[in-house]
């Protein structure tokens, strides 16, 4: 029998087990943590592609503007480009897109365009219309909630022979270390299934399992926009902020379309994210080549510049994940007393940009910076996090900040333009747009980004357009309202500034 010793020792045994146990799983989590922080990533990520010239350059833009008596209008012209890409193919095309359905959240549908239809709807006509052309849709999962929907529009893409291909985003490193870490240790073998919700979808319509949920706290995402087609004898690419999403259809957004050897990078960059995404290279001997050369990391900007100088003649690059940061940092490092740095982004976060254009303000170039409010998201009212409490900062560091009018959409436009003092025909301008918002998310090679950079003198049309769009936004009328300085009332405080930093630094946010 037991003695009243014995029970004693048995309990400190206990004790000293399950304090151990606890010990190695927070171990075990911290290690997993880590490694899904810090692991190897898969081929392709993170990539400056060689500086090519710039064929038949497009810039596109979507934008909007509110008259004198509260009015909305708007002029748009991304995707009708982009279907006409997909109408004149006839042997390859290939989407990468972020968000690409019908969920509306609490958005209000009137005014919407059926983005997401039109664009399959384009898809599965070309490809009823020329049964042998490969058509590849590369897509992240959050489009499905992560396994527990098949969306008509991509069951329909199926049906008609278009190969869907849904990012591996567990190949990525983690967004959220804290949460990925624990993940990683078994849950994320759950699975998932369709029809067996139970949980309201946050997105949209119809119900998702609690499993959909754990797996979005990850925050990872292939956040690309992109599409390349054969156009005659040559490849003709499109790189954009913009998803066929049809609650984010009246969103400002930007986009360059551009023929060449730019658009078989492009191409290349998207083969080396479907191989990895569908276990092997899709669809072997089916891809072209990018003219014979393999990607490589470039010194940022610098041999952009000077091509375009030698020949006039102005001179691109495809920019993936981190490559956008550097190349980013590397303009803002670049731009000289007198020069003038224009952005206009949807989020703006990372903490070396912020610091990189408060010292260019200080050693005298003009910067403006144009962001979002943050105040709704498809109907749901948002903090202003980060934009408010990072605007607060430039302001204060002497930076002139503005806020999009906004009621409803976003500004949802990743762009930077950065022009020389004065008339130099010596230094030419240049411009990054696409996909990358500025957060370290975004940046850091954790989601899957795809930018493009454009240098060529002032005149060249591209950089003369995107110079005239940015005044357009920046210089509001009592007739086209744009745009509005910060108000008093929307100052952030302490409390929402270093929620903002803790948010950056730890990954637990959206953005």
């Amino acid at each position: 029998m037991p003695t009243p010793g014995n029970r004693h020792h048995r309990r400190q045994r206990i004790k000293r087990i399950t304090t151990l146990a606890l010990l190695l799983l927070m171990a075990t989590w911290l290690a997993m943590g880590v490694w899904q922080r810090y692991k190897p990533l898969p081929e392709g990520v993170g990539v400056a592609w060689p500086v090519r010239e710039a064929n038949d350059v497009r810039l596109l833009v979507d934008e909007n503007w509110y008259d004198a008596a509260g009015q909305a209008h708007q002029r748009q012209a991304i995707f009708d480009e982009a279907l006409g890409m997909i109408a004149q193919a006839k042997r390859l095309i290939v989407v990468d897109m972020f968000l690409f359905n019908d969920f509306a959240g609490k958005a209000d549908n009137e005014g919407m365009r059926a983005l997401s239809s039109e664009l399959s709807d384009a898809l599965i006509k070309q490809k009823h219309r020329l049964p042998d052309m490969v058509v590849r849709v590369i897509t992240d999962p959050i489009n499905t909630l992560y396994g527990a929907l098949m969306p008509e529009h991509l069951a329909r893409l199926k049906a008609a022979g278009v190969e869907l291909i849904i990012t591996d985003l567990p190949r990525l490193r983690a967004s959220n270390p804290l949460w990925s870490g624990l993940w990683h240790l078994g849950l994320s073998r759950l699975g998932n299934d369709q029809g067996g919700g139970w949980l309201p979808n946050p997105l949209g319509q119809g119900q998702i399992t609690l499993r959909s949920y754990l797996s979005m706290a990850n925050f990872r995402a292939n956040h690309r926009k992109t599409l390349v087609v054969d156009d005659g004898n040559g490849w003709a690419g499109l790189v954009t902020s913009a998803n066929p999403h049809d609650a984010s259809s009246r969103h400002d957004n930007i986009a360059l379309r551009f023929d060449g050897d730019a658009a078989l990078d492009l191409l290349a960059s998207e083969r080396l994210l479907a191989g990895w995404s569908s276990g092997g290279d899709s669809a072997p001997g089916r891809w072209p080549e990018a003219s014979g050369q393999q990607a490589r990391r470039l010194a940022p900007a610098a041999s952009a510049e000077k091509t375009a100088l030698e020949d006039a003649e102005p001179r691109l690059r495809i920019l993936t994940d981190a490559a956008i940061r550097d190349a980013l940092l590397g303009r803002i490092a670049q731009a000289k007393r007198g020069d003038r740095l224009d952005i206009a982004v949807f989020y703006l976060s990372h903490r070396p940009l912020v610091e990189a254009l408060k010292q260019a303000s200080a050693r005298g170039v003009a910067v403006r910076v144009l962001l979002d409010p943050n105040r709704q998201a498809f109907g749901m009212a948002k903090s202003g996090v980060p934009n408010r409490p990072v605007a607060d900062e430039l302001a204060r560091a002497g930076i002139d900040v503005r806020f999009c009018v906004t009621h409803g959409e976003q500004c949802h436009t990743k762009l930077l333009l950065h022009r020389a003092a004065g008339r130099q025909p010596a230094r030419p301008a240049a411009m990054i747009l696409g996909s990358a918002n500025y957060t370290r998310r975004n940046l850091d090679n954790l989601n899957l980004e795809t930018s493009v950079e454009l240098v060529g003198r002032t005149d060249t049309p591209a950089l003369a357009q995107a110079a005239a769009l940015f005044e357009r936004q920046w210089h509001s009328r009592k007739d086209r309202r744009t745009s509005e300085p910060p108000s008093a009332e929307s100052a952030p405080g302490a409390l929402k500034h270093w929620r903002y930093r803790l948010m950056e630094a730890t990954g637990l946010s959206t953005f």
